[in-house]
């Protein structure tokens, strides 16, 4: 059981920060790409946001086969449940920066900042504000989301209380100590979740990275622009 839950924050880990970086992507086109790649986060977000990721991870594991693509147990784990991740946290990001005002945009680039400098100096720091807590969230469900990889005989937390059910034929005791271990995890990682957020919700300059003399024209568009 331990190896089991050690087997859950790790894949949960990898598979989150797999699809962030999807997620990151997919907004990006969504946002701000050309008609063809917008259509193509389109529809993979509506694709693994509209279908059960249990389906999706028996597919990538049974089905790809069929095709010639062979993954092991913990690849297919990590794959279905990054892409699964990444539809959703896409959405996630995408609503963070649009709740940046319009103003800010408009403040960051009559100073003359680039596309980049407005993305990564102003509008993201603001979002992330907004973002951290959902993500947060996402991640405590991906914790328990990692149970469906059991389908596929990756041996996590679920996993492993199945097989020692079957061992020791103990099923009420064996779900009892995998639901105690779920807890554990949930519960520290939203101590942490706390700690997190009341990090990002200190303030912070939007300029913290530009010369003094860009800051100074910086601070006064934006006062010029009004509240975020």
């Amino acid at each position: 059981m331990l190896r089991g839950a050690w087997t859950t924050i790790w894949l949960s880990v990898i598979s989150m920060i797999i699809g962030l970086g999807l997620g990151v992507v997919a907004a990006m086109m969504k946002m701000y790409g050309s008609r063809a790649l917008r259509w193509i986060a389109e529809f993979y977000i509506w694709l693994f946001r509209g279908t059960p990721i249990l389906i999706q991870l028996v597919i990538i594991y049974t089905g790809l086969p069929q095709l010639g693509i062979r993954l092991t147990v913990i690849e297919s784990a990590i794959i279905g449940l990054a892409l699964n991740e990444g539809a959703y946290l896409a959405e996630v990001i995408r609503s963070g920066i649009m709740s940046v005002d319009k103003g800010q945009t408009d403040a960051s680039r009559a100073v003359g900042m680039t596309w980049r400098q407005r993305m990564w100096l102003v509008i993201l720091p603001q979002a992330t504000r907004t973002i951290i807590p959902p993500l947060g969230n996402q991640f405590n469900g991906m914790l328990k989301t990692t149970s469906l990889a059991s389908v596929i005989s990756m041996e996590e937390l679920m996993r492993s209380a199945q097989m020692l059910a079957q061992i020791e034929f103990r099923v009420l005791e064996s779900y009892t100590v995998a639901a105690v271990w779920y807890l554990v995890l949930v519960s520290i990682w939203g101590l942490i979740q706390m700690r997190i957020e009341a990090h990002y919700e200190k303030p912070f300059g939007p300029a913290a990275a530009v010369s003094p003399e860009a800051r100074r024209d910086l601070e006064k568009a934006l006062e010029k622009a009004g509240p975020a």
